[in-house]
């Protein structure tokens, strides 16, 4: 069900950094104090603006450096009229690393990043040996991290990774959050092309 929006909105959702030395104050950037998702990567918006339509009882923001991306999330956010999600004009890796407050997420979402398929620039890739570490940071406890990719060797990755970190525990895709695709999935979808997604979930038992 989507309910809380309004037809448009004025404000602009891109969210000017005051510093890339500290961390966000999520208070400066909702008008109301909510649980928080993050799309690293959120590419033409197509499924953060869906997403955050059907879920006004939560703040999102949407991690690109391209401007022309930034530009996209702004305006559809706009035209639907959205109050709880901001754009971020930075480097994914550095803004979860640095920028978000420790345990201020309650999901990451990854989805169809770019796989960097040659041997030599794998080390590029976003979710990496370091991913899990960084994602435990920046979730609160029984947060969790969503990925998709049409890259099997990836996603062999991206299992493997989280399969060796202790803190994450497998968890199915829910079922609202799988129907929303993203502009990607939809074209290889079309074309017949398979997909992959996985999730995993910090365990808020185990010690830190």
């Amino acid at each position: 069900m989507i309910v809380g929006t309004s037809s448009t909105t004025d404000a602009n959702l891109i969210y000017d950094l005051p510093s890339i030395v500290h961390r966000l104050d999520l208070g400066a950037m909702f008008p109301k104090p909510q649980p928080l998702e993050i799309e690293l990567g959120c590419g033409d918006a197509s499924f953060l603006v869906a997403y955050a339509r059907c879920h006004p009882e939560r703040n999102f923001i949407g991690v690109e450096r391209l401007l022309g991306r930034m530009r996209k999330l702004d305006r559809k956010g706009r035209r639907a009229g959205l109050t709880n999600l901001r754009g971020v004009r930075i480097e994914c890796a550095y803004f979860l690393e640095w920028l978000v407050p420790p345990g201020a997420a309650s999901a990451l979402h990854v989805y169809f990043p770019d796989p960097w398929p040659k041997k030599k620039h794998r080390a590029r890739r976003l979710v990496n040996e370091r991913f899990p570490e960084l994602a435990r940071t920046a979730l609160t406890p029984g947060g969790a991290v969503f990925l998709r990719t049409d890259d099997a060797d990836y996603f062999d990755q991206m299992e493997a990774v989280f399969g060796n970190h202790l803190q994450f525990r497998p968890a199915a895709t829910p079922p609202d959050l799988a129907a929303v695709r993203t502009d990607f999935e939809e074209e290889f979808l079309a074309r017949g092309k398979q997909t992959f997604q996985a999730g995993f979930v910090l365990d808020q038992h185990h010690p830190q």
